[in-house]
């Protein structure tokens, strides 16, 4: 019995080390949940606020969507938040002197082939959380709000979470 788990084990970790090489793609896009922020313009202080926006709206986002463990729980409790969503990136445009406001609202809608390090979202369509700063018709800032790609408190922002090593840890920690 330890020889066959250990080897089964020993598979796992392989198939882990080989999918780390090459890139993932995503084919099945209703299985995600994305995020865009929609600057104004792309003005260099219009810009700057996107991203402020940005952390405001993670920070807000992250102790709702963190442990959901599907892409419906995560947009239920986003279409719940729109509001605050709002308030939070109406804030944070308020205290940067801006006049225009904020729209929030989830939509299916085309997107373009999107690529971060090793990950890519393929073009077609999604459900997405749009964030319109003013007119929105300036450069976004995207992620993935479900699978979380974007919701640490990493340097860069992102992380991929596997779930065959969520199931490997669980595993263990159940022993």
């Amino acid at each position: 019995m330890k020889k066959t788990c250990i080897s089964f084990l020993s598979c796992i970790i392989i198939l882990l080390l080989i999918i780390g090489f090459f890139p993932i793609s995503a084919k099945n896009n209703e299985q995600y949940l994305r995020i865009h922020i929609r600057a104004n313009s792309n003005t260099e202080q219009d810009q700057a606020v996107k991203y402020s926006v940005k952390k405001a709206v993670v920070d807000y986002l992250t102790p709702y969507i963190a442990n959901c463990k599907t892409k419906e729980q995560a947009e239920q409790i986003i279409r719940e938040n729109l509001k605050n969503i709002e308030s939070v990136s109406n804030a944070v445009l308020l205290e940067n002197g801006h006049e225009y406001s904020s729209s929030a609202s989830v939509i299916n809608e085309e997107f373009p082939e999107r690529k971060y390090l090793d990950y890519t979202l393929e073009c077609g369509y999604y459900d997405a959380l749009i964030i319109n700063l003013g007119s929105g018709k300036g450069d976004n800032w995207w992620c993935v709000v479900y699978p979380p790609l974007c919701f640490t408190s990493g340097e860069t922002g992102y992380v991929y979470k596997s779930k065959i090593l969520e199931v490997i840890k669980n595993f263990y920690k159940d022993k």
